[in-house]
């Protein structure tokens, strides 16, 4: 068959999941750094020669007038005999000009240099920057429309279709991008040796930060196994006191649990010796009497029968030993389902009918005589473990069978509430009842009220507390003050007591298909 389980987790580690959300930002932001700084020495190597470009059409707008002539106002351009050689003593880039006239005509400089759109378009007078592909070259063009109201002629109206002239001057980026590619060799150079630097130390105060951690397991590690003490916080990081809180709580609750378990071996051991010591001494004492000649039957039955009851004492023990093991077992919590309690209660108590009638004592049952009498069609419905909740009945009945005198009486009673909170079940008998003061004391394993001659292993009524709460109930215990019943205790000849009455609510459960037919 195919092994359907699924993959176990793999165990991360808190060194590297911390290590990779620190390293892993780092890592991002170094190639964005990378960009932006290539964004930054751009405009840093623009600005310097923008400059010095936009002073060349500055210069190269003072040297248009314009002057009238037959057919309207026209704009002359005259290029001084040392601006040329200026416009071409730039070894590293090739520098371009160009003048347009009022109507566009070209005046001087290159034809080829574009003309700005109409989206590009500024008021005369102010110097603008572009970006230009020029002879498969890119370039950067600094350009201006002049300002030519003031010189030395009338300007045309709007009217005329005049413009204003146009000057341009474009350069080759070689410069710019030299200066561009230093700025970025000066900043990002050292972060090639910076960011391994960031990592290693990021590294080391990681591991730093985490040796007291380290430190907690060893410490941890170096404990005997029997030593449950709790762990001192002030010695561990502050952020790791909740879980050293945490394991402490776990430490006492496994110190407790384990010194309950110790006790309850050393009493069980105790409670078994005396059993086991008389099945020796009854053994024994038949083997002398039949070494001895002694071939009476009569005489030999006496500690047969006392054989017989040593270990009918002692298999009684070992089943309440395993019955309070299975109610303490907390994987029963996981196993519960819808009980009818009135049909649990009623198969429990049929089974204890002969040794009631064996003691002459009066077992009954009082419950929902009819369906209608019940909160709900199915009866009395709790949530629960089968097994452990008639095991919880058995303890009480068969408590109250040892206690009761003959010609007493016992009643199991299952109440429904009405309000559909809970289910009561009462255990009541008419013995002698338990004092006050020892009525927190039954619940404990191996107690027995003092003054009674009763055999017992003093298990059942621990195995009722724990089953209880097992299943998030309460129980509770007070006198029963039952009156007397005429001819039973003539018969009986004992005296009649207060009785005591067990009283267990148990969580209502919600209605369920079918649930009539559970258990």
């Amino acid at each position: 068959m195919p092994n359907t389980a699924s993959p176990k987790p793999e165990q991360r580690s808190l060194f590297g999941e911390i290590l990779d959300w620190m390293l892993a930002p780092l890592l991002l932001l170094w190639p964005m750094s990378v960009v932006l700084t290539w964004l930054v020495a751009q405009g840093i190597a623009n600005k310097p020669f923008d400059r010095e470009l936009g002073e060349m059409v500055r210069v190269l707008s003072k040297e248009v007038t314009v002057r009238a002539a037959t057919g309207g106002p026209q704009a002359v351009f005259k290029l001084p005999a040392g601006a040329s050689e200026i416009l071409h003593t730039d070894e590293a880039d090739d520098i371009y000009y160009q003048v347009l006239g009022l109507r566009g005509e070209h005046l001087s400089g290159d034809t080829s240099l574009p003309v700005p759109g109409d989206e590009d378009r500024a008021v005369p007078g102010e110097v603008r920057f572009r970006d230009e592909t020029l002879n498969n070259e890119s370039v950067r063009v600094a350009y201006m429309w002049v300002n030519v109201a003031d010189r030395g002629a009338d300007r045309a109206t709007e009217g005329d279709g005049l413009g204003a002239p146009l000057v341009q001057v474009a350069e080759t980026l070689g410069k710019r991008s030299r200066l561009a590619t230093e700025i970025i060799k000066g900043v990002i150079l050292p972060q090639f040796v910076i960011l391994p630097l960031a990592v290693l130390l990021v590294w080391l105060a990681l591991a730093r930060g985490i040796a007291p951690l380290n430190e907690l397991q060893q410490r941890i590690r170096r404990r005997d196994s029997n030593d449950l003490s709790p762990i001192d916080e002030r010695q561990a990081p502050e952020e790791v006191s909740p879980l050293v809180r945490a394991i402490n709580d776990l430490l006492a609750r496994l110190d407790q649990s384990m010194q309950a378990q110790k006790h309850f071996l050393a009493d069980a051991a105790h409670q078994l010796k005396t059993p086991l010591a008389g099945l020796r001494t009854q053994a024994e004492l038949a083997q002398r009497q039949i070494d001895a000649g002694q071939h009476d039957p009569q005489a030999l039955k006496r500690p047969l029968q006392q054989i017989a009851r040593s270990s009918q004492n002692a298999a009684h023990m070992v089943n309440q030993l395993l019955a309070m093991a299975r109610a303490e077992n907390q994987q029963h919590a996981s196993q519960q389902q819808v009980i009818n309690l009135s049909l649990l209660a009623t198969e429990t108590v049929r089974d204890f009918v002969p040794r009631a009638l064996e003691k002459r004592i009066d077992l009954g049952f009082e419950g929902p005589e009819s369906v209608a009498e019940s909160r709900h069609r199915q009866g009395p419905l709790v949530l629960g473990h089968p097994l452990l909740l008639r095991e919880l009945i058995r303890n009480l009945v068969d408590n109250a069978l040892q206690y009761t005198p003959a010609g007493g009486t016992v009643t199991v009673r299952v109440l429904d509430d009405p309000f559909g909170q809970v289910v009561v079940l009462q255990v009541e008998d008419s013995g002698p009842g338990i004092p006050a003061a020892e009525r927190e004391q039954v619940f404990q394993p191996f107690y027995r009220s003092l003054g009674t001659n009763v055999d017992g292993s003093g298990l059942g009524l621990a195995i009722v507390r724990e089953i209880t709460q097992q299943h998030g109930a309460e129980v509770t215990l007070e006198d029963a003050n039952l009156r007397h019943r005429p001819g039973l205790n003539e018969q009986g000849g004992a005296a009649f007591g207060p009785g005591a009455r067990f009283t267990l609510r148990l969580p209502a459960a919600p209605v369920q298909a079918g649930a009539n037919d559970q258990l």
